[in-house]
């Protein structure tokens, strides 16, 4: 694998490439959301989507909540590296994070940027849009939980301890981008999960997809990075529903040719471990990244959701080169994007 630890300029520019293609492939998907797959045929042809197709204001590439919330989980994690790279003040990361996601509240709650609102991302204006956020994630947030950073996973967390919604986990993919330890960020990830997902499947299902990440970035292939994550899934107790949908995942991957269908049997994505093994199905089981991004947006459950995981983990292991460029031009802030996700990798490769 590569070494991270040592970057080689090489290896940095693959580096950023990954955390690029991590956070610009988890920006698709939003448009079909709440569609059955009937009704994508209906309307785009038997084969479903086949690129971007404009929303329902005749807007292509608008982002979803789950990439929104993405964003602000990179700018939270970047803050808190800095901060324990500067005035050597860590263990912050999950006050931090969830002061991040506050920003995040208020733009679910405002027209636009506040005069007391002076930088970050909380004055791109287009983030301000309301695009259908689940009703954990701000039910949640309004309740100001900060986990224990050190506390153990296990039982379930005091905010919606019975959500496990995937809300949590298509926010989580940044967790894995900070070069930090496979098992580091899943608790990391997890913990953070339980902000607002309290029950343990759907804070797991974050941390799964945190170290899915973390292994991606370190030159894993994906089949290696999900068996290197059940072992450490394994350790925790009330992991069962998380790593079973995992290995339900993977044996279908290896079942013949891909369909629809065959994303279907895996769940709607609606819940943490289906909308996970949904994504990493697609991934798996499609060789062309064009083609197993459209098989993950091409089903009658929580396209958005499971099309934005698939295309963290697609970014993650490719880099944003590798992803179909006519695609990214068309992206709702692919500038701010962009730019987020090179001063994370910045940041992240200061020691």
């Amino acid at each position: 694998m590569d070494d991270l630890w040592n970057l080689s300029w090489e290896a940095e520019a693959l580096y950023r490439a990954r955390v690029r293609g991590c956070l610009l492939g988890g920006a698709l998907g939003y448009p079909v959301e709440f569609d059955s797959l009937d009704r994508i045929r209906a309307a785009h042809g038997p084969r479903g989507v086949s690129g971007p197709v404009p929303d329902a204001d005749g807007v292509v590439g608008r982002i979803s909540d789950d990439t929104q919330m993405t964003l602000f989980t990179v700018e939270g994690l970047r803050q808190a590296h800095a901060r324990e790279r500067l005035k050597g003040i860590g263990g912050g990361w999950s006050r931090l994070v969830r002061w991040a996601y506050g920003r995040w509240l208020d733009t679910q709650n405002a027209p636009g940027p506040g005069p007391d609102v002076h930088g970050g991302l909380a004055a791109q204006s287009w983030l301000y849009a309301r695009r259908a956020p689940g009703n954990a994630c701000l039910t949640g947030l309004q309740q100001d939980h900060f986990p224990d950073p050190t506390s153990e996973l296990g039982p379930p967390g005091p905010v919606n301890p019975d959500s496990k919604g995937c809300g949590a986990v298509m926010r989580s993919a940044p967790f894995g981008l900070a070069r930090t330890p496979a098992g580091t960020v899943f608790g990391m990830a997890a913990r953070c999960a339980q902000m607002t997902h309290g029950h343990p499947t759907g804070y797991y299902a974050s941390g799964a997809l945190a170290a899915i990440v973390a292994h991606l970035v370190s030159g894993d292939s994906l089949e290696g990075a999900v068996l290197r994550t059940l072992r450490l899934l394994a350790r925790h107790p009330g992991h069962e529903e998380t790593t079973a949908a995992l290995n339900r995942a993977l044996d279908l991957a290896s079942e013949g040719a891909p369909t629809a269908e065959k994303v279907e049997s895996l769940g709607a994505g609606w819940i943490a471990e289906e909308a996970l093994a949904m994504a990493v199905y697609c991934a798996l089981a499609v060789p062309r990244v064009t083609d197993a991004l459209l098989l993950s947006v091409n089903h009658s459950g929580d396209s958005d959701s499971t099309g934005a995981i698939c295309g963290n983990l697609l970014g993650a292991r490719h880099g944003d080169h590798r992803l179909p460029q006519e695609w990214l031009e068309h992206i709702e802030g692919r500038s701010t994007i962009t730019l987020l996700a090179d001063d994370f990798a910045t940041e992240c490769v200061r020691r």
